[in-house]
């Protein structure tokens, strides 16, 4: 049964790997339409291990499940599989809410406004695809009761976002305003 549950998590974890490689060509073409529109790059020295942590749960996640033997529980891997998949419709929500201004780099088009759409209509969450990337490194290892690999993947994402995305994201946004 562990092996079965196995390979349909692999399974899972390699489509949310292509996934990513979806987004990363949506973002080549929204950037280099950024940049004709005189779009300016912040945090380029932080993206790199962006790439690393992301890279590193959907690895982690499988290694810990095929190397520690980790099982399915059904208990906790059908609510994670829910929440795994209402991330991947949230990140969706979130690119198609900010169109052409969607990036996985901080690229902003000075005198551009903000988009004030789907989840960024709301004025008290400012940064809902982080709210939606911290869910998602719970819930998709959690689907394997991959433990480590989620608690790994918390607190280096929480490191990563609090002292360097986030505060390039509101500088860059600050910079673009003025």
């Amino acid at each position: 049964m562990i092996l079965f549950s196995a390979v349909w998590f692999t399974a899972f974890v390699l489509l949310t790997g292509v996934e990513r490689l979806v987004e990363l060509v949506i973002s080549k073409r929204n950037a280099s339409w950024a940049f004709a529109r005189g779009g300016v790059e912040s945090g380029a020295q932080h993206f790199p291990a962006m790439v690393a942590l992301h890279t590193g749960l959907l690895v982690g996640a499988l290694a810990e499940v095929w190397l520690l033997g980790r099982p399915f529980i059904p208990a906790l891997g059908w609510p994670m599989l829910t929440i795994a998949l209402l991330c991947q419709a949230g990140r969706y929500w979130v690119i198609a809410s900010l169109g052409r201004q969607w990036n996985t780099r901080v690229i902003v088009v000075p005198g551009m406004a903000l988009q004030r759409r789907g989840p960024y209509r709301w004025q008290w969450l400012r940064h809902p695809n982080y709210v939606i990337v911290a869910a998602e490194g719970i819930a998709l290892p959690l689907v394997h009761s991959a433990w480590i690999t989620a608690l790994v993947f918390t607190v280096l994402n929480a490191i990563l976002l609090l002292r360097f995305r986030i505060p390039a994201e509101e500088r860059a946004l600050r910079a673009a305003a003025s």
